[in-house]
């Protein structure tokens, strides 16, 4: 595998129907050849402090503007519902595992719940979760069980899914049948075993049993898992954060290792999005005379040959 941070992401395209094509498809899965993949990146230098205080309502525009120029629509309202609707039932998958520092920002989250209600989406229709109470609790989430939108841990199936290389019981907010759609929000940081966390190792905290599913990088774990068409069909959109990415020892978080790069990044592509995430890493990590990790992410080459996205067809906007 060719060092990805050598990979060029492509000029631009024509706004319109990139991103509405995309999207069309109701899936984050293979994408015609000929059309490039969006992602779309924007950093704001007051979206976080290096305390990692986060600027809420600089996170909330970030989050809408990078939906809007995703989908090719003139304002957020027109984004959202291009998206979602009042029949959907979406689940929200934030990672929470190695605590504060290494999470999803609860702003985040605060966030993508905001655009499914302007979308119309009953506010008991929306789940924000990660595998445990405990998990949410730690990075400032409050549970809710009750009326509204949920925060909660999730249930497991009593069967394990058994597909290619994985074999584990699935989270039920991933597999129940009632749920429409998934918006995978991601933390990016690096990882020891796989190069990189982002969109693909987000799901998992969809799995019950990660731990044996580590082997060979991860790969091709990770593509089996995020090829399952419960995931795969259901992905509407990824929404990373990257307001303070973790750039070694990840998956959990030291203050050495961690800088404000502000941004929050866009897409219905998981290969493409992991592919952007591992080059930011790169370069953070280039200058501090560190090897890159991008050549790790070697399941990025088995999902791009799974059809599940593209490490190099890709277009980059920068807001």
């Amino acid at each position: 595998m060719s060092s990805l941070d050598r990979r060029r992401f492509l000029g631009t395209v024509a706004a319109a129907g990139v991103g509405a094509a995309a999207i069309g498809a109701r899936s984050a899965g293979a994408q015609d050849a000929a059309k490039k993949s969006r992602v779309v990146r924007i950093r704001r230098t007051d979206a976080i402090d290096d305390a990692d205080k986060v600027n809420a309502a600089v996170v909330k525009t970030m989050v809408d503007q990078s939906v809007a120029k995703l989908v090719g629509k003139n304002t957020a309202d027109e984004a959202w519902k291009s998206l979602f609707g009042p029949s959907d039932v979406v689940t929200v998958k934030v990672n929470c595992l190695f605590a504060l520092g290494a999470s999803t920002h609860v702003e985040v989250a605060q966030a993508v719940v905001a655009g499914l209600l302007t979308a119309g989406v009953p506010a008991d229709k929306i789940t924000v979760w990660d595998r445990e109470d405990k998990h949410l609790i730690v990075c400032g989430y409050e549970i809710n069980k009750g009326p509204g939108v949920k925060f909660t841990g999730t249930q497991w199936d009593a069967q394990p899914t058994k597909s290619g290389s994985l074999n584990g019981k699935l989270a039920t907010l991933v597999s129940d049948p009632a749920i429409t759609a998934i918006v995978n929000v991601p933390v990016l940081k690096t990882h020891a075993i796989s190069g990189i966390t982002l969109a693909h190792k987000n799901h998992y905290g969809s799995i019950d049993n990660p731990g044996q599913h580590h082997g060979n990088g991860c790969d091709p774990y990770l593509t089996d898992l995020n090829a399952l068409p419960c995931i795969k069909d259901k992905t509407r959109l990824i929404l990373a954060d990257a307001l303070r990415p973790v750039g070694e020892g990840g998956p959990s978080a030291q203050p050495q290792h961690t800088w404000s790069y502000g941004a929050i990044l866009a897409a219905t592509d998981p290969v493409a999005i992991d592919s952007l995430g591992a080059q930011i890493l790169d370069a953070w990590r280039a200058t501090k005379n560190m090897e890159p990790i991008a050549s790790k992410a070697r399941f990025l080459q088995t999902s791009e040959k799974a059809g599940l996205g593209t490490t190099t067809n890709i277009e980059l906007v920068d807001l």
